[in-house]
C-alpha cells in the first residue's frame, strides 16, 4: 500500500523557502526528496533533476539550494553550455551542490565535450506522474488556494475519469470554479461533470 501523501514533506531543518510547504511527499516524488536528503552521498556535488513541468521540481530543488547554498539552473538545456561547463566545475571545487532541471527527456543534447563528459557522470533523478493519491491532494490544494472545498463524492468523480498528470489537476481545478461561478452553483457531481464535459476533460457522457 503506497503511503499517504504529506503536504508538510519537508524536514524541520530545511528553511522555509517560498512556498516550500507546499510541496506534497508521494510516492511519485519520494525518490527525488530522499536523493536530496542524502546529497552528501552523491557521487560529484551536481545533480539532474528530470520530471513533468508543474511537478513540484523547483520547488523542490530550490528549497535544497537555500538550504545548503547551492545553485539552481532551471530549464538547464537553455542556457548557455560554458556557464553550466563553469558552474558544474565551481560545485566540485567550493563542495556547494549545483542541481540542473530539465524536462521529461534527459540527457538533453550538449555541443560542448567538456560539459557533455561532466553531465555523463551526474545522477539524475525523477519526478514521476502523479499517482492516484497524489492527484486528489493537487486537486484539494487547488480548491483551497480558490477558498473552496471540493466534497469527498466529487473529487472521487474526477480521480476516477480524467487523464492524471500535474497540468491537468490544475485545469480541472479551473474549469470547474469558473463553471460554478457562472451558473452560481455548488460544487457537486452534477456541477463537475457539467464542467469537465464543457472543458473537453471528459465527454458529455462522463468518459475521460
Amino acid at each position: 500500500m503506497n503511503a499517504k501523501p504529506d503536504q508538510f514533506a519537508l524536514p524541520l531543518d530545511w528553511p522555509r523557502a517560498e512556498d516550500s510547504s507546499r510541496f506534497i511527499l508521494s510516492e511519485a516524488n519520494r525518490e527525488a526528496f530522499e536523493h536530496f536528503r542524502k546529497w552528501s552521498l552523491w557521487p560529484v556535488k551536481a545533480t539532474i533533476l528530470a520530471g513533468p513541468r508543474r511537478s513540484g521540481r523547483t520547488l523542490l530543488a530550490r528549497a535544497f539550494v537555500d538550504r545548503v547554498g547551492g545553485r539552481l539552473f532551471d530549464d538547464c538545456e537553455r542556457h548557455d553550455e560554458e556557464e553550466l561547463f563553469h558552474a558544474w566545475n565551481q560545485a566540485q571545487e567550493t563542495g556547494r551542490p549545483l542541481v540542473m532541471i530539465t524536462g521529461d527527456r534527459e540527457p538533453w543534447r550538449i555541443a560542448l565535450p567538456d560539459l557533455r563528459t561532466r553531465i555523463a557522470v551526474t545522477p539524475v533523478v525523477r519526478i514521476q506522474d502523479p499517482d492516484d493519491e497524489l492527484f486528489e491532494q493537487l486537486i484539494v490544494l487547488g480548491f483551497a488556494d480558490r477558498g473552496l472545498v471540493i466534497p469527498p463524492d466529487a473529487l472521487r468523480y474526477v480521480v476516477q475519469r480524467v487523464h492524471r498528470d500535474y497540468w491537468t489537476a490544475e485545469r480541472i481545478v479551473e474549469a470547474i470554479d469558473r463553471f460554478a461561478i457562472a451558473d452560481r452553483a455548488r460544487v457537486t457531481v452534477p456541477t463537475v461533470r457539467r464542467a469537465l464535459a464543457d472543458a473537453g476533460l471528459i465527454d458529455a457522457r462522463g468518459a475521460a
